[in-house]
């Protein structure tokens, strides 16, 4: 890692320089504190692509390289942002520790969790030194999120009792056949939960707490020649003995949102896409037993639970790849925890359960039972070969 001065601003290295690489070189560009110096990409016209992209908007034109061994060797950098297939994660962010530098993932971690034990350790090592080490999750940066934790750490839910977690998108079958590694287990991990679920399972993790158990069923429902899942059912049973239905899917044209409801004993928040659009907790004991069947969707609280948020809605609601807000955010974040030696606000401990989670959703979904995360996250799974339902049920023959 290069030494710096509390001050100096840090350098950055992309690797990976499709769609997601612009967006974190759309986040960089938002912090002073950050540039980028180098862009990796096996495909020299990508980097080079992306290079013309960050001149025109202003900044000093990034070097190219093919490797990250390549980057490091020829370009200052400080911290490495990996936005390349998600098979490719875990085993680039080795390379990076290894090689002293601060490193943020995109999500997920990885496709599967073969190497967790050696990420983990690597991690614990790495911030020893006072490296910092990030999964990207940029919507536990949202001030929805914020409030939401805030309240239910602060016990105004009192018991959560449940939750319900909903992503209810769409993607073309042409979305799959863009790139040969999409909706493939190898290089995708999976498909609604994997790839596009996995930041709604991380928040909800974040608010019910450590996950015990899950039962699920998937299939591929509206695409053809995918590997994972098109749409995917779970429920998840909480060490706290809170319950949640985890859905996904990327067949529900023409595109729905992500929803999350959080519910408990005195208190109860919805989330919709990344707005709280339903806050409330109650005043006292006694608001409680002020009827026998509550007071259903009454006094919402989310506009005066927000105020202290003062960012500007014009920039919060442009496209992601021009003001990605939720990046941004978490940007600040990494920055922070490199400059005063704190963790990351998202560690890859948090970003492992989370795998974890998804893993096991896929494990039940093929096996046909409930599944401990436990028994994931020890391993006890890890030669299971996961597979996709076609949503019928199977002939059972004796």
């Amino acid at each position: 890692m290069s030494k710096q001065t509390p001050t100096a601003v840090l350098n950055v290295a992309i690797t990976g320089c499709g769609t997601i690489g612009r967006t974190h070189a759309a986040s960089v560009g938002e912090i002073a504190d950050l540039r980028v110096t180098a862009l990796v990409d096996e495909i020299a016209e990508a980097a080079e692509g992306l290079a013309q992209h960050i001149e025109d908007n202003g900044a000093a034109r990034p070097a190219t390289f093919r490797s990250l061994a390549e980057a490091f060797a020829g370009a200052d950098v400080d911290l490495v942002i990996i936005a390349t297939p998600s098979g490719l994660h875990i085993q680039q962010a080795l390379e990076v520790l290894d090689a002293g530098k601060h490193v943020v993932i995109e999500k997920p971690l990885d496709v599967n969790l073969d190497r967790a034990a050696e990420i983990l350790a690597a991690a614990k090592t790495a911030e020893a030194k006072g490296l910092v080490a990030s999964v990207i999750s940029q919507h536990r940066f949202d001030p929805a999120s914020i409030v939401v934790d805030e309240a239910r750490r602060a016990g105004r839910f009192g018991r959560l009792t449940s939750a319900i977690a909903s992503v209810s998108w769409y993607r073309s079958q042409g979305y799959y056949d863009s790139g040969a590694w999409r909706g493939t287990w190898a290089m995708d991990g999976g498909g609604a939960v994997m790839n596009q679920g996995v930041h709604t399972v991380d928040l909800l993790l974040w608010f019910l707490g450590r996950p015990l158990e899950i039962s699920a069923k998937t299939a591929l429902l509206a695409h053809t020649d995918v590997e994972v899942e098109d749409t995917a059912v779970a429920t998840v049973t909480f060490e706290s003995g809170a319950l949640a239905v985890l859905h996904a899917t990327t067949a529900a044209y023409p595109g729905l949102t992500v929803r999350l409801q959080v519910m408990g004993s005195k208190g109860s928040a919805v989330i919709d896409n990344d707005h709280l659009e339903y806050f409330h907790a109650a005043a006292s004991d006694e608001e409680t037993q002020s009827g026998p069947m509550g007071l259903p969707g009454a006094s919402n609280q989310a506009e005066s639970e927000l105020a202290r948020f003062a960012e500007p809605a014009t920039r919060t609601n442009l496209d992601p790849t021009l003001y990605p807000a939720g990046h941004i955010r978490q940007y600040r974040d990494v920055v922070e925890a490199i400059r005063t030696g704190r963790p990351a606000g998202v560690t890859i401990k948090d970003a492992v359960t989370a795998l974890a989670t998804v893993r096991a959703l896929y494990v039940s979904a093929t096996l046909g039972h409930p599944v401990l995360i436990a028994d994931v996250t020890a391993g006890k799974y890890n030669d299971v070969q996961v597979r996709t339902g076609n949503g019928r049920l199977e002939e059972v023959t004796a």
